[in-house]
């Protein structure tokens, strides 16, 4: 499992330009299963992401079809880690 931390490199209205694009990307994702959870920091400097993926390099591969990537809007921090512990509810997103 992955985490994805976007922070945003550029003025907030050419995001806005390709957010419309980049909601299009996520919803596809999770169509595919990579995606399990997304939203906005706050403030608003970027988004999180946390994804299932079977490889760092998979992930990477579907990072660079992001519009928010291919137009330089954001960079991107990727932390790999394995969950151990789940509240309630969640138990789905422990390894098995």
């Amino acid at each position: 499992m992955y985490i994805v931390s976007l922070t945003y490199v550029c003025e907030m209205d050419k995001v806005d330009a390709h957010l419309d694009a980049h909601v299009v990307f996520l919803k596809k994702q999770y169509e595919k299963g990579h995606f399990i959870a997304s939203g906005r920091k706050v403030p608003r400097t970027g988004g999180v992401v946390l994804a299932d993926m079977p490889s760092r390099e998979a992930l990477d591969a579907v990072l660079a079809e992001d519009p928010f990537y291919t137009e330089g809007v954001a960079r991107y921090e990727v932390t790999e880690f394995v969950p151990s512990m789940a509240g309630d509810g969640f138990e789905c997103l422990l390894p098995t």
